[in-house]
């Protein structure tokens, strides 16, 4: 079995890692963490792509050294351009059989303006889709 990991990059997502860590244990899974760096157009960005892809790596890097740290290795990729399609496309090369992603913290007026990568993951991937809800997050 492959997991595809998707971490939010400049978010801390221990209780994701965790998640994942139960599942690869139970199922001897070989795990992928991924990070997009969300930029589209470079040349239209505030900051150089570098940034983004350094704040998405820390966050890969971070689910993967927890990973790592109850036994279970993962690679840590970080993708270019909007996490929806940067993960599906990453899932369907990697032929993932599941993409493990953290629930959206957005408030739901944003969600609605703004849209969220798990709901869109969940309605646009061929593959399942598992969205683990912050511990302390209403679900």
């Amino acid at each position: 079995m492959r997991i595809v990991v998707a971490a939010k990059p400049e978010a801390d997502q221990p209780w994701l890692a965790d998640a994942v860590i139960g599942l690869a244990k139970q199922t001897g899974a070989t795990v992928a963490v991924v990070a997009a760096d969300e930029v589209e157009l470079e040349r239209l960005a505030a900051v150089p792509r570098k940034v983004f892809a350094d704040n998405a790596y820390a966050s890969a890097a971070s689910i993967a050294r927890r990973l790592a740290e109850a036994g279970i290795e993962a690679s840590v990729t970080v993708l270019s351009g909007r996490p929806v399609p940067a993960v599906l496309d990453f899932s369907r090369q990697h032929n993932a059989d599941l993409i493990v992603v953290g629930s959206s913290t957005r408030p739901k007026v944003a969600e609605r303006l703004l849209g969220s990568v798990p709901l869109d993951l969940i309605k646009q991937s061929p593959k399942p889709v598992l969205v683990i809800t912050h511990p302390g997050h209403p679900a």
